[in-house]
């Protein structure tokens, strides 16, 4: 039986390489030497370029490439106000790629210090133009509300405001939901979390550094998986699809965390309220595909076996092989594709070129063809 949410086989996480011209064009804007309503042409003829590329792809789903974002997370703190200068609580050690052994918040040095105050929605500047050109089902991403408070609550500095790391997940969860309402009242057919921070729970030596700061990464875990079905409580399901693609770091082809699914498992997959899970598998990294044994039945396992993170071409004899294997643990039916995570997850974006690019997203909707018909 195809339903929404396992309509979509060949999918993809959102970001795409931004064009020089937006690049330069955005950094103009920064500077004030371009006026912003001539940047916003630019976006916009770019997502025009953006959708085709993905039209003759065929994929599944389309977005706008995220191009018109700092970072992949940046709409939250462009559109909420409290946050005050200050390191992460939990600085991630990167490898790989061209990305120094620092963290990606939602603002770069930014930590949350004082009351949130939403000054404007989080992506209606990007959800109607999309919905005017996307030429088939079109997808609408922000982080996740645990992403948000993993990264943004700071021990000193966040509990002068509020009084637990609970509460700032309540009043996050609170903006988060408001948007997805919003966006399912525009007819968006596909929202995404992204970057719900249970990975934080995997390695033991964030867990450890967590415990440093006084705060319990079991009790952490459940108020985040908390916290992100708080954003989708009470919502009209019957229109929208809703994803959660599951990170372990992509800046400049640069990761952050290793470890297999299994702690993690049976808590996410059988305890968060989404459609599909969007998963990280295309390493040695991600462990093996057993976890997929706790995703309920009527839900998606996106697997994310084509990488993002060089331009190496993936076989796509050893694709389906990998497909099968997954299938073992969770019924093909309940199975789609996807590149592990985007391709510009930042605006500089991965060390691969738009060729590279296409190819993959090409091999993407291919195999899936192959695979589901």
């Amino acid at each position: 039986m195809t339903t929404m949410a396992t309509a979509f086989r060949a999918d993809h996480v959102g970001s795409l390489l931004r064009p020089p011209e937006v690049l330069e064009a955005q950094q103009a804007l920064a500077q004030g030497r371009m006026p912003a309503e001539e940047v916003r042409a630019i976006e916009d003829r770019a997502i025009l370029d953006a959708l085709e590329l993905q039209r003759r792809a065929r994929l599944d789903v389309f977005s706008d490439g995220e191009f018109r974002r700092r970072a992949w997370a940046s709409d939250f703190a462009a559109a909420v106000d409290g946050y005050v200068d200050g390191s992460a609580p939990v600085a991630l050690a990167w490898s790989g790629g061209r990305q120094a052994a620092v963290a990606q918040p939602a603002v770069p040095g930014r930590v949350i210090g004082e009351r949130l105050r939403q000054r404007r929605r989080l992506t209606a500047h990007e959800s109607g133009f999309l919905k005017a050109h996307a030429p088939g089902p079109f997808k609408i991403t922000m982080p996740a509300p645990s992403y948000i408070a993993a990264r943004g609550y700071k021990p000193g500095v966040t509990d002068r405001v509020y009084a637990s790391r609970a509460e700032l997940l309540r009043e996050i969860a609170a903006i988060v939901r408001a948007e997805i309402a919003a966006l399912i009242d525009e007819g968006v057919p596909y929202i995404q979390l992204d970057n719900p921070h249970y990975p934080d729970y995997i390695d033991a030596s964030r867990q450890a550094r967590w415990r440093e700061l006084g705060v319990d990464p079991g009790r952490a875990l459940a108020e985040d998986i908390a916290a992100d079905n708080a954003a989708l409580a009470g919502l009209d399901r019957g229109r929208v699809t809703i994803g959660l693609h599951i990170c372990r770091g992509n800046s400049r082809s640069a990761w952050h965390t290793s470890g297999g699914y299994d702690r993690i498992a049976e808590q996410v997959f059988g305890g968060v309220n989404a459609d599909r899970f969007l998963l990280e598998y295309d390493s040695e990294r991600s462990g093996g595909f057993e976890p997929l044994r706790f995703v309920p039945r009527g839900k998606v396992a996106v697997l994310g076996l084509i990488t993002t993170k060089s331009g190496a071409l993936e076989d796509a004899d050893a694709l389906r092989r990998r497909i099968e294997e997954a299938a073992r643990y969770l019924p093909l039916e309940s199975l789609a594709l996807s590149p592990q995570c985007g391709f510009a997850s930042v605006a500089e974006g991965n060390l691969i070129t738009p060729e590279e690019q296409q190819r993959k997203l090409e091999l993407v909707a291919d195999t899936a063809l192959a695979v589901w018909g």
